[in-house]
């Protein structure tokens, strides 16, 4: 039963998973506060309020007599938040994802590349990623 727990904790996908996980909120902590500090109080100057978060205030009377007060600039900072996010993602993880999966396609087609059903191993994904690098500072 330990064994299995060791060999589990050890495996590769857990570890990976743990950083990115870290890694994420890390990632989160940043985008939080370029969001909070910078777009939102520049948004919520455009409306007249201190922050995005307080700005298109809607109040709601209730039946104790007293309002409630809806917030509509803290969903359109939230929706920042996430549009920010996703560009990240996408210019930093998918688009060089993506164009490693076409230089792999391109020797393949050119029949340079060796044909095999095992996926590559990590040493040969980074040993790609540093030729494609050094390639790209070369031009």
């Amino acid at each position: 039963m330990i064994n299995g727990f060791k060999e589990f904790i050890l495996r590769g996908n857990v570890i990976d998973l743990a950083v990115a996980v870290v890694i994420g909120a890390a990632f989160t902590g940043i985008v939080n506060t370029i969001v909070g500090s910078i777009f939102n109080p520049l948004i919520g100057a455009l409306f007249n309020a201190e922050n995005l978060s307080k700005a298109l205030p809607v109040s709601i009377p209730t039946t104790s007599g007293a309002t409630a007060t809806l917030y509509f600039g803290a969903v359109i900072a939230a929706i920042i938040q996430f549009l920010l996010v996703a560009v990240v993602v996408y210019f930093a993880l998918i688009v060089p994802i993506n164009y490693l999966k076409r230089v792999s396609f391109k020797k393949k087609e050119e029949g340079t590349a060796e044909v095999t059903d095992a996926p590559p191993t990590e040493l040969e994904l980074l040993a790609d990623i540093r030729n494609l690098l050094a390639q790209r500072r070369a031009e």
